[in-house]
């Protein structure tokens, strides 16, 4: 098995995050939706789903173990037929220090990989006056609930960059850290990606009592999208209902009036509550009662043997457990 095959076998075999990038923007539409609302590039602000190519399988050794939180994709830019960048996106669930040295590596990368691809087209033509690579576009897509601490050039993980800045190959990384997003802020998006989102911010089932999506804000996406969009933000429900440990019957009744876009109340009347944390709390009660039914045992015996002092002295240590 060559390389590329190796490769390919190991993510088969990899632990995927449902609501990860390549779920996400793997879509095209969802994709689209990020470049157009998120990136501040006006050249983006009219790209549509079908301008958008896929090739993330094309980079597939190049990623790490996280390589289920990373999408390339080329975009092909509206001014000139020919004019092409290409856009890749990290997706991050907490901080990570290092994360534009790792997005260095894998545009170095893709830059290697489209001059191997021209030199086999045209040899000769990387030396060339004339030659120059696509511009990419790299992007963090941050949902974690803490602020992102990490810098976004590259320069501040080189030491004494001041003194040698000439020389130090630097960029920086378009951040998209969701919950810097003021709510209504997303609301007034009215897209499919808004939604996701939304509902990427929740980390807890208490979240939910902040949701409060409109009912007719659901109705519209649930009308207008199209199937293969409705699947993936079935998905990330799915996903982030089984986060905060919601009965998997419940999850999968929300996952189907999602795909059988039936979401005009789909949060409405929804008390979630964390199946293992009330198992916690029940386990804790049984503890608690049976030492009480210890204590009451304790005490029956210690009055018959005339011990009361010991009997004291159980109780103390009892209480003790119990604080």
């Amino acid at each position: 098995m060559n390389k590329t095959g190796k490769a390919r076998e190991t993510i088969s075999n990899s632990k995927a995050s449902d609501s990860g990038a390549k779920l996400i923007f793997g879509n095209a539409t969802l994709c689209a939706q990020l470049l157009r609302d998120y990136s501040d590039i006006d050249i983006l602000k009219d790209v549509r789903a079908e301008d958008i190519v896929d090739v993330t399988e094309r980079f597939i050794p190049m990623f790490t173990e996280e390589r289920n939180a990373d999408v390339v994709k080329e975009v092909h830019l509206p001014k000139g037929d020919n004019l092409v960048m290409i856009t890749l996106i990290e997706h991050k669930s907490e901080t990570d220090y290092n994360v534009v040295m790792q997005l260095l590596r894998y545009m170095l990368y893709i830059w290697e990989d489209y001059e191997k691809r021209m030199e086999s087209e045209h040899k000769g033509i990387s030396r060339t006056k004339d030659f120059k690579y696509p511009p990419i576009l790299p992007i963090v897509y941050y949902e974690g609930a803490e602020e992102w601490k990490a810098e976004t050039r590259l320069k501040e993980r080189v030491l004494l960059n001041d003194v040698f800045e000439g020389f130090i190959p630097d960029f920086c990384y378009k951040l998209i850290q969701i919950n810097s997003f003021g709510k209504e802020d997303i609301l007034k998006k009215d897209d499919e990606l808004s939604l996701i989102m939304l509902i990427n911010r929740l980390q807890r089932s208490s979240d939910f009592r902040r949701l409060d999506i409109p009912d007719e804000y659901l109705k519209k996406i649930s009308d207008s999208s199209p199937q293969d969009v409705m699947d993936v933000i079935a998905r990330v429900v799915e996903t982030m209902l089984r986060r905060i440990n919601v009965p998997e019957d419940e999850v999968q009744d929300f996952s189907t009036r999602i795909k059988e876009k039936r979401m005009g109340q789909l949060f409405e009347n929804f008390e979630p509550y964390d199946v293992q944390a009330t198992r916690a709390e029940a386990r804790a009660l049984g503890v608690e009662e049976g030492i009480y039914s210890s204590i009451e045992k304790m005490a029956e015996y210690f009055f018959r043997e005339g011990k009361a002092d010991t009997l004291e002295k159980a109780k103390e240590l009892a209480e003790s457990i119990l604080k």
